[in-house]
């Protein structure tokens, strides 16, 4: 098996079972005019995290690595956010802005929505698979362990938006559930700046798995496809 150059140390991962995990790279995270841009968040990072997914995205189906999107998405009537007895409706960002602000209601990562689309620069191609969810982790109320386990993967690459929030809560989860996490750290972006992402980086080379940057991760992709 191929050794990455990782953080904390080296890790051997298995190509054969292995995927990449694309979280949330919506409108919503990414664009301006999105939920993220409403709320006041500095995407000036933004382009630079879609041009480094692009670039893992293209190695790894060259490499024949599954590619998963993970994609924030509730029902127009929003009946699957949970309702007033869930504290997802105070706390996840879009929910709370719809409530607050009367004239965004049904534009914010609602199913048809702008705001719930993937980006147009990293659209899904045929093979991926498409996970839609409602919580911050995709594991919650999605099928996305089954996927996984009846694909035999047990390495998982994580790219996406926001490293704080969807990025690190899948990532935890994922470490729960016996799975070997590696976040693609210059392929992620906080919501809260640097000190967020730096706090997010240090959680996962501390306690939850590894990083690796996408120029190791493409390079060791390239090697298996040679």
């Amino acid at each position: 098996m191929p050794k990455l150059t990782a953080k904390p140390e080296p890790l051997e991962v298995d190509l054969a079972h292995s995927a990449i995990i694309v979280v949330d790279m919506q409108n919503a995270f990414v664009s301006k005019g999105g939920t993220l841009d409403i709320a006041g968040i500095d995407l000036a990072d933004a382009p630079q995290v879609v041009r480094k997914i692009r670039g893992v995205l293209d190695a790894a189906r060259a490499a024949e690595v599954p590619v998963i999107y993970l994609q924030m998405v509730y029902k127009p009537d929003l009946s699957d956010s949970g309702g007033a007895a869930s504290p997802n409706c105070r706390k996840e960002l879009a929910l709370h802005l719809m409530e607050a602000k009367p004239e965004l209601k049904g534009k914010l990562l609602t199913q048809g929505s702008w705001d719930s689309a993937l980006v147009d620069e990293l659209a899904a191609k045929p093979g991926d698979l498409v996970i839609t969810k409602t919580r911050y982790s995709g594991f919650v109320g999605t099928t996305l362990d089954s996927q996984l386990r009846v694909r035999g993967i047990q390495y998982l690459f994580f790219v996406g938006i926001a490293a704080n929030v969807c990025v690190e809560s899948t990532l935890r989860h994922a470490f729960f559930l016996d799975y070997w996490p590696i976040l693609v750290s210059d392929s992620t972006m906080a919501a809260g700046g640097p000190s967020a992402l730096a706090a997010t980086i240090f959680n996962v080379e501390s306690f939850f798995g590894w990083t690796v940057n996408s120029d190791e991760l493409s390079a060791c992709f390239a090697a298996r496809g040679d």
